[in-house]
């Protein structure tokens, strides 16, 4: 199966199935799919996103994002979550070149796990309904919000913490291409030193910080999205393989 599917207004759109899970299953191909912004969809990626029969598109970006770049194009049957999870606006005075992009991102991270307790629950819950794959989850750049939530979800349904950083980190194929086309939008715009990246010592910072203030990822889960064992079993029939098989 394809992992990475090619747009030409997107870079990092890409299929979340076929990591190894619990019990000799694997993550189902076709079932959850993450992004970058679904609002540059244009042209000849409409009907390449339509063949992808997605169900449930879910936004990360706060209102005003989506008012400034656009949302996906309302198609018949499709349905719109805009679901923000950051809270506080990421403050890049605070980054420091000693402590590296890794710790900052990490950082940031930490804090959407604090303000965006309603809607990473609400995403959790839409992911578990089956009649709602396939899912798209997406943001701006589909690494940070994103990369936070499908981490969540795949520590969930019980891949290992190496597949799950290493998904987070095939950002970093999209990056030149992401950094690229984001001067040609915002000419004028300044960026910051870690603009693009997913390095995977952030996701891996993140997860051991979430470990250690919670005891698990599961258990910040229950315990502080209070996602309960019925919608966890859910997304895990609905995700994962019922063989070693990858369809």
């Amino acid at each position: 199966m394809i992992r990475h599917i090619e747009f030409a207004n997107l870079c990092n759109f890409r299929d979340v199935g076929g990591y190894a899970a619990q019990d000799g299953r694997t993550v189902r191909w076709q079932r959850l799919y993450r992004a970058d912004s679904l609002g540059w969809l244009a042209g000849d990626d409409l009907p390449a996103f339509h063949a992808l029969r997605v169900r449930t598109v879910i936004d990360l970006r706060h209102p005003f994002e989506v008012e400034r770049a656009g949302r996906v194009p309302e198609t018949e049957g499709l349905r719109y979550r805009n679901l923000p999870v950051e809270g506080r606006r990421w403050n890049l005075a605070e980054f420091r070149e000693e402590t590296g992009v890794e710790r900052y991102l990490a950082d940031r991270y930490l804090e959407v796990t604090e303000d965006g307790v309603d809607n990473l629950r609400a995403a959790v819950e839409t992911v578990a309904v089956a009649d709602n794959a396939p899912v798209v989850i997406h943001c701006a750049a589909g690494k940070d919000r994103t990369g936070l939530l499908t981490a969540l979800i795949l520590a969930l349904v019980g891949v290992a913490e190496d597949d799950i950083v290493a998904d987070y980190a095939l950002t970093g194929l999209a990056t030149e291409r992401f950094i690229s086309d984001w001067r040609t939008r915002h000419p004028d715009a300044p960026m910051w030193p870690g603009f693009g990246l997913a390095p995977a010592q952030a996701m891996r910072l993140f997860l051991d910080d979430l470990t250690e203030r919670h005891g698990s990822v599961q258990r910040y889960v229950t315990d502080v999205l209070q996602v309960d064992r019925a919608t966890i079993a859910g997304l895990r029939e609905n995700l994962l393989t019922d063989s070693i098989s990858c369809g």
